[in-house]
């Protein structure tokens, strides 16, 4: 039988320092698969979604039919989702080599990344890293429930990776994953090696302070009660970018665009047509 995909939480701490320094996400490795959930004979804009921490790309479906038509509409699944190859990524900069090796040969047009959470800290290195290489730029950048670097590390108090019930406690606590998931007991098994690992890369990452701000538009979204990246730690992105585009608050929680997205993607549509 077929199970729901989760939809799982992020909680960010510091530790793994990215940047230049950092190991090459260039180097070999598993690569991020790519989604088409819409293809235009002639797109005008090809969007990359990358999910969140326990996540994968199916619970940003719905996404495709409510972005414009001439849009070409790819989600990113990351290496170690449940029934994919490879193991999960551990660190900021192997998601980002993945996602680079995974994402090299679709920057032949115009695009722009989002990212949520965990997806924020993938869409940010990848950047970046593309930078870095002189490889071609989004047009748009947009990073949702992502405190800006300055504020790492944080961590949920008390928690404790490898104790389950506190992981269980976290997920639920985070929202955005069905109950019957985390009281599901074949599925959860299966579920806690990538949270575990979603979980880690999340806390171990953290920032490089001192990189130049990205020649790039970026805008910053997140929910006005959300006690995981709370909106104060959101405005400080404007230092990380040559073209701050705003901060953008919607009602809710840390996964503040479920269960009905449309608000933030009319926000979306709106920031990446001022950027371009």
């Amino acid at each position: 039988m077929r199970r729901p995909d989760p939809a799982g939480p992020d909680s960010p701490t510091g530790r793994a320092r990215s940047g230049p320094d950092a190991v090459d996400p260039g180097a070999a490795g598993p690569a991020a698969e790519l989604l088409r959930v819409r293809r235009p004979a002639a797109p005008e804009l090809r969007l990359f979604v990358l999910h969140h921490a326990g996540g994968s790309h199916v619970g940003y479906r719905p996404w495709a039919p409510l972005l414009p038509p001439e849009w070409e509409v790819c989600l990113v699944e990351a290496p170690g989702r449940i029934g994919r190859s490879g193991p999960p990524c551990r660190t900021a900069d192997e998601l980002a080599g993945a996602l680079l090796r995974g994402l090299s040969g679709e920057l032949d047009r115009p695009y722009a990344l989002f990212g949520h959470s965990m997806g924020a800290i993938a869409a940010y290195e990848l950047t970046h890293a593309l930078h870095r290489r002189g490889l071609p730029l989004p047009e748009w950048l947009g990073l949702s429930g992502l405190a800006a670097p300055e504020h790492h590390p944080r961590r949920v108090s008390g928690f404790d990776l490898s104790d389950d019930d506190q992981l269980r406690s976290a997920v639920e606590a985070m929202g955005g994953t069905p109950r019957a998931i985390l009281d599901d007991p074949e599925f959860w098994p299966l579920l806690t090696p990538v949270l575990r690992a979603d979980f880690g890369l999340v806390e171990c990452w953290r920032p490089d302070l001192d990189r130049e701000p990205l020649p790039v538009p970026l805008a910053v979204y997140g929910g006005e009660r959300d006690e995981v990246t709370p909106p104060g730690l959101l405005p400080g992105w404007a230092a990380r970018t040559t073209r701050f585009l705003g901060t953008r608050l919607l009602p809710g929680a840390h996964f503040y665009f479920q269960p009905a997205p449309t608000p933030l993607l009319r926000l979306v549509v709106e920031d990446v047509r001022a950027a371009r």
